[in-house]
């Protein structure tokens, strides 16, 4: 299948760069610079409605939307983050910074501040998904980035799912900004064009919409669900755009990420079946099936480097997590002091379309078909879909 490792473009390729751009729009400036070939003259006096597509990677709309309005509207394409995933992804539009400043680093993460293995845009244990504000620490414990929305010289309103809208991530990463909650698709239009009511001055609007990556995981991205519901969202932005004509407003899609479907069963590495590599180490894995760390037992490194070599090296590629900050595969410039903590002792990334999976007590084993956090086209590169 030979699948080759694509990184972040940090110096004015990725969504970090284009968070660059909007601030530079709204006559802001940022850590990360502007997004190359993208001119933001043409916005300095438009609203910006931002639709992020959890999940719509660039490859999936060159090869199943040809004939669709968001691809007649394709500018080009952008990296994600690393990991390629929406903890580290979305966290970086909502922050305008990348992994190596805001530090969230994939789905389970470890948190040495508190001893836990967290789901951490949940703000739960790992095991038992225990809510932890229910205890007397709270998500900016944990989190130091100012929002991208504090500062900017707009009104400005997150549009998000009711159920996730009140909760402690999103509180954390949305200061500064009205937040609005949906249930359904047509209440997701409806609240971005609420936002765009009224006579507050010139708006950002940034408007995340996750049922696609929902959909694609369970169903995997070459299924007819995924394609439906791509066909749906096509529609409605088509709808929406129309509508939002002449009144002084771009909306820019794109996503945090794309996905990889694993429909093989030898592709996938349960570690049930491997408890020599599990005796050397002194956790369950964080971050991500596409990309996981590894956190070692001190007086197990040559055991669990042999294991790898000998039992892996057709599936991964492993690295000491410390060279990937070295690397710049997070970021760029000055790290938070916690990456080093939250990435464990070494990063295994999945080659081809392979995943690696535990599990700890209590959790339920399941296995989706489409999957992210590795460095493949399908996973790394995203849209830049620029409409009016």
């Amino acid at each position: 299948m030979g699948i080759e490792m694509n990184l972040p473009d940090y110096r004015g390729g990725s969504i970090v760069n284009l968070m660059g751009s909007i601030k530079k729009a709204f006559g802001g400036s940022s850590l990360y610079g502007p997004l190359e070939g993208f001119d933001v003259s043409s916005l300095a006096k438009k609203n910006i409605v931002m639709v992020v597509i959890d999940g719509l990677g660039y490859e999936y709309l060159v090869k199943y939307g040809q004939d669709s309005f968001l691809h007649k509207n394709l500018k080009g394409k952008m990296t994600s983050v690393f990991p390629a995933t929406t903890a580290a992804a979305i966290t970086s539009f909502l922050s305008g910074v990348a992994p190596q400043q805001h530090a969230l680093t994939g789905w389970f993460m470890y948190l040495k501040e508190i001893g836990i293995l967290s789901v951490v845009i949940r703000f739960a244990s790992r095991a038992g998904r225990i809510n932890l504000c229910k205890s007397r620490m709270s998500f900016g414990d944990i989190y130091g980035q100012e929002s991208f929305f504090e500062k900017l010289d707009a009104a400005s309103f997150l549009v998000k799912r009711k159920d996730y809208i009140g909760k402690a991530y999103s509180l954390a990463t949305s200061r500064g900004a009205e937040r609005l909650g949906y249930v359904t698709l047509n209440g997701f239009f409806r609240q971005i064009r609420r936002a765009l009511d009224g006579n507050r001055g010139r708006k950002y609007v940034f408007a995340y919409w996750d049922k696609f990556d929902s959909v694609c995981h369970k169903k995997g991205t070459d299924s007819r669900e995924a394609e439906r519901h791509f066909r749906e969202l096509d529609k409605k932005i088509a709808s929406l755009a129309k509508s939002l004509k002449n009144k002084d407003t771009v909306i820019i899609v794109t996503a945090d990420h794309g996905l990889i479907d694993t429909r093989e069963s030898d592709r996938i590495i349960e570690l049930k079946d491997h408890p020599e590599f599990v005796a050397t180490l002194s956790m369950p894995l964080a971050g991500e099936l596409r990309a996981a760390y590894c956190y070692v037992k001190p007086d197990r490194i040559g055991q669990f480097e042999d294991y790898v070599k000998r039992n892996f090296s057709q599936y991964c590629d492993m690295h000491k997590s410390a060279d990937l900050i070295e690397k710049n595969y997070f970021g760029l410039y000055e790290p938070d002091k916690r990456l080093k903590d939250r990435i464990g002792d070494y990063t295994l990334i999945m080659k081809e379309n392979y995943i690696i999976k535990d599990s700890v007590l209590g959790e339920e084993y399941k296995i989706f078909i489409g999957n992210h956090g590795g460095t493949s086209k399908e996973e790394m590169f995203v849209p830049l879909i620029v409409i009016g």
